[in-house]
């Protein structure tokens, strides 16, 4: 229980460091609302022209008398909409994250500079092509393990009682967790600690990394919070990243200026992939 509150805690100080540091969420924020338009701008153009595509793909249903085929067709449309509306909610950080990387780097090293009693970072010595290589082979590999629970969840979500009581339940738990991996990856892979290596890492404290990610999940499903709180959340996840880590703590409240200046520090054994 004391690592569900030190998640939780994770969060909360990671919202407050933001809080400290205006001009890092202020840049922090330019990739949460440009993916919010992205992806506002493609769900309008499925809303416009949705009815349209499921026509042209089910052409057997031209000769169809009413009302069967604008029934048909209107289910589908639904049903297309609501699997693009799902693709959002499930890729928006992923997609955030890549877009961000440059911001997102920034704004954690800063962290772990205010943090370390030495004033130093961690930095991956990698050029930008190839942290957002890394980055975007793993969020794909990420993807693909959350829509197998996806589809896992869904088949169990037709049991009667448990799939209407228990199964939400573990899918809140199975979204904080790979939220909480996509953000800590992050300070992580600055690290070079690998994508199997930082599962390892996570599920060795699963309830710290709940304590951060299930909160925030919920927090997520409210629209446009994502764009507000994910400076917030890649501060947290740095801490929660430095916790898994065993890395000392200077304080939180160290650091209090817009940048502490630091020095690379890769850490000895890096796997240079």
């Amino acid at each position: 229980m004391r690592d569900l509150g030190a998640g939780f805690g994770h969060l909360l100080r990671g919202q407050r460091w933001v809080a400290r540091h205006g001009r890092s969420y202020g840049f922090g924020l330019l990739p949460g609302l440009i993916t919010l338009v992205l992806y506002t701008a493609a769900l309008v153009a499925l809303a416009l022209w949705g009815e349209d595509a499921v026509a042209w793909a089910t052409p057997f249903a031209d000769d169809w008398s009413s009302p069967w085929q604008g029934l048909f067709r209107g289910f589908l449309t639904a049903v297309l909409f609501a699997l693009g509306l799902l693709l959002a909610v499930l890729t928006f950080t992923a997609v955030t994250l890549l877009v961000g990387q440059p911001f997102y780097e920034n704004l954690s090293e800063q962290v772990d500079a205010d943090l370390s009693p030495d004033g130093t970072a961690p930095r991956s010595g990698l050029p930008l092509w190839r942290e957002l290589w890394i980055s975007a082979r793993d969020s794909l590999r990420i993807l693909v393990r959350a829509a197998l629970w996806g589809v896992l969840l869904f088949a169990a979500g037709f049991l009667p009682v448990v799939g209407q009581t228990a199964v939400p339940v573990v899918g809140f738990f199975v979204t904080g967790f790979f939220l909480t991996e996509e953000l800590a990856a992050v300070a992580l892979q600055r690290r070079g600690v690998e994508l199997r290596a930082r599962l390892a890492l996570l599920r060795s404290r699963k309830t710290l990394v709940w304590g951060f990610g299930v909160p925030l999940g919920l927090a997520f499903l409210v629209p446009f919070v994502a764009v507000f709180l994910m400076p917030g959340a890649v501060a947290g996840a740095t801490l929660l990243a430095r916790d898994l880590l065993g890395e000392e703590d200077a304080g939180e409240d160290a650091g209090d200026g817009e940048s502490v200046p630091h020095v690379p520090a890769v850490p000895p054994g890096r796997d240079d992939r």
